[in-house]
């Protein structure tokens, strides 16, 4: 486990400016998904949250999986 653990942290010492921005992306959106289940009026936007959610974590599992080759 604690391999695992130096392995993404060496990563993060790797990111970019646009990494940290699809990262802050990927936390917001997490938040706005957890909260918008709990709200009728921004259920509308539902499908917009997923999808900046599932790009953001795509985002950061390519560049995870690319710094720890």
């Amino acid at each position: 486990m604690s391999g695992m653990v130096s392995r993404v942290m060496s990563a993060a010492k790797k990111y970019t400016m646009v990494d940290y921005g699809f990262f802050k992306f990927l936390m917001i959106s997490t938040g706005i998904l957890l909260g918008v289940y709990f709200n009728e009026a921004m259920k509308s936007i539902l499908w917009l949250v997923w999808v900046v959610f599932f790009v953001s974590a795509a985002w950061m599992i390519w560049q995870i999986y690319r710094y720890t080759r």
